[in-house]
């Protein structure tokens, strides 16, 4: 069960001055109950901050926990004696993280708040938890209304549905007391209504702060512009819609999509793209970005009391992650873009997302680096482990396989493999006649291989002599994803006018490798 919480008594410390949108605050307060009497105690973030660190990576920073609103980064979390104390940068590039400053330095938001799971807790009077252990995921700036019932978020996964509908029909059908015939309520029972009412409001709006709700905002100027530049071109704008366009930065010209444009084409790519699904991908506004990589582990050794204790440092190197661009056109008949029924900017996102999606996929599995991302099948560093025959392939070599990898990255793992190889493995058994495939049985829920989810990519090869059909592994740590936010669109109305189409051309940039290859593996068809 995934919950998010915002804390109560918030302190965040913002530099309205500071032009490189550095934020600071408590995102939990340790021995303080919120509003439904849960605890958290001193270390509860312990072990899921070492997990961070082991694998060098941190929670992620999100508008009203949005993952398609990735608005900056944590830098530093740590546990003090008063809670949890992080410092993070927002990304200015992003017009998400600008407005969120500009709502910081206001004080209309002044809240964090942590996505995270229960590991352990003790269980108390009233449903009440002492949490212990925490699995945290993610720290979210939210919008915090002024109102005390609103200052704690405590967004649980359970249906609480008919407690609200029960709780309401208390509310409204509950009676004034009895002072012998006499109906008059008092004071004290309004009031007591009043609390109830007020306990059922709270809730609808903790519910409105649950990680994937959505709710229809009114649409800016800037969504506006772009849709009418869509549909008619620039010429047929208002002067106030043209100066909302922004230009972009490339020769080729066009103008840059709106962030809602851009949050529905990255959440579309995350359906099309199968490696997006499972690797790390953050935002950049540079050309390249770079990692550090351990090259090497520290090592020890017994020594006596009195002798000379040998060097243990680990080494230290750094990978570059440059940043490439793609780009497609797309030819949109002139009939639909005057229909006011077609949402033609969601139309243009969901096929922008296909393509680009489609040469993404294969880049992110088998690209050489060559102006393209370097992917996964293609890294020299990547071990494989061979399936022990050079055609037929075998539960045996599966279970090898996962086995290949240490359990930290073995227990965190995926496999990736084509229609063909799936189709393949689900008619493997075990000795014992058990399939090892097992399929989802819930809606939402992956089908697995010996525990663990598979991801379908179309591009990964087929079974053959000397191919590498299965890839698995915590590709979440093996490979990072690094976009550059902005999308620019051009639009084409003469190119194809004959035709009666208006093409649009868009592009994008988008980079990858893999950073830690020992969390993955290949299998390898062949006997040895």
């Amino acid at each position: 069960m995934t919950e998010a919480r915002a804390l109560d008594l918030l302190e965040v410390r913002f530099d309205a001055g500071d032009d490189t949108g550095l934020i600071e605050g408590f995102a939990a307060r340790f021995d303080e109950a919120d509003s439904y009497g849960d605890v958290i105690e001193r270390g509860a973030f312990a072990a899921s901050l070492a997990e961070h660190r082991a694998a060098e990576t941190m929670p992620v920073m999100l508008w009203s926990h949005d993952p398609a609103d990735a608005i900056g980064r944590w830098d530093a979390i740590e546990e003090t004696g008063e809670g949890l104390k992080v410092r993070g940068r927002l990304n200015l590039d992003v017009q998400r993280a600008r407005e969120a400053r500009s709502l910081i330095q206001s004080g209309a938001v002044s809240g964090l708040s942590i996505g995270f799971r229960v590991r352990k807790a003790l269980a108390g009077a009233g449903g009440a938890r002492t949490v212990r252990e925490i699995e945290l995921h993610e720290i979210s700036i939210v919008s915090l209304p002024a109102a005390k019932r609103a200052r704690v978020t405590s967004i649980r996964s359970a249906d609480v549905s008919a407690e609200q509908e029960a709780s309401m029909a208390e509310v409204q059908t509950g009676a004034a007391p009895d002072k012998g015939g006499n109906e008059e309520i008092t004071l004290q029972a309004v009031a007591e209504r009043v609390d109830k009412i007020e306990e059922i409001l709270t809730r609808n709006e903790i519910r409105s702060q649950r990680p994937g709700a959505q709710t229809k905002a009114e649409e800016g100027i800037e969504a506006r512009a772009f849709t009418g530049f869509v549909r008619r071109g620039r010429e047929a704008l208002a002067v106030d819609e043209v100066r909302a366009l922004v230009v972009a930065d490339d020769t080729a010209g066009g103008y840059l999509a709106p962030a809602e444009f851009q949050k529905e084409l990255l959440r579309n790519l995350v359906e099309v793209s199968p490696v997006r699904q499972a690797a790390r991908v953050s935002s950049t506004a540079a050309g390249s970005v770079i990692l550090p990589k351990r090259s090497a582990a520290p090592t020890a050794s017994w020594v006596g009391e009195t002798e000379d204790r040998p060097e243990t440092a680990p080494a230290y190197g750094q990978v570059e992650i440059f940043v490439h661009e793609a780009a497609a056109y797309i030819d949109v008949s002139t009939k639909l873009l005057e229909d006011s029924a077609l949402n033609v900017t969601n139309e243009l996102a969901f096929d922008f997302a296909e393509e680009f999606g489609r040469i993404e996929g294969l880049a992110f599995l088998k690209g050489d680096g060559v102006k393209k991302p370097r992917g996964l099948m293609a890294h020299g560093d990547v071990a494989s482990v061979p399936n022990g025959h050079a055609t037929n392939l075998a539960s045996d070599a599966l279970i090898n396989l996962m086995h290949a990898l240490p359990a930290f990255y073995r227990n965190r793992g995926a496999w990736l493999m084509n229609a063909g190889t799936i189709g393949t493995v689900r008619k493997l058994k075990t000795g014992g006649g058990d399939y090892i495939w097992r399929d989802g049985l819930a809606d939402g829920n992956p089908p697995t291989i010996l525990g663990r989810p598979v991801i379908e990519a179309p591009d990964m090869d087929a079974v053959a002599d000397g191919t590498y059909p299965i890839l698995f592994g915590d590709i979440q740590s093996a490979y990072r994803i690094v976009d550059k936010v902005a999308v620019s669109i051009l639009r084409d109305p003469y190119s194809q006018a004959t035709k009666g189409l208006v093409r649009f051309h868009a592009r994008r940039r988008t980079g990858g490798d893999v950073v830690k290859a020992e969390a993955i593996r290949k299998l390898k068809m062949a006997v040895s």
